[in-house]
């Protein structure tokens, strides 16, 4: 994925909750805008100790863009992530 296309997905207002789906068939639940930043062309995501988006110093997952296979965004009214 182009950091460009992920980074919409970060800055757009009012944000989105998404899931993020890699090519080693994890995903990373993202509930809000702070719990991620692309860098050059890596995903950097805070992950909690139960595998969601968790307070800073928890835990980072270190994702290549070139491994996000794709993103399901929650919109309102949309079932809850898992």
């Amino acid at each position: 994925m182009r950091p460009d296309a992920l980074r919409l997905f970060l800055q757009k207002r009012p944000f989105f909750p998404f899931r993020v789906y890699v090519s080693d068939g994890a995903s990373y639940y993202v509930p809000h805008p702070e719990a991620a930043e692309v860098a050059g062309m890596t995903l950097l995501i805070q992950v909690g100790p139960t595998g969601f988006a968790g307070p800073p110093g928890e835990r980072l997952a270190t994702i290549s863009l070139i491994h996000v296979t794709r993103i399901e965004v929650f919109y309102p009214g949309a079932a809850p992530a898992p």
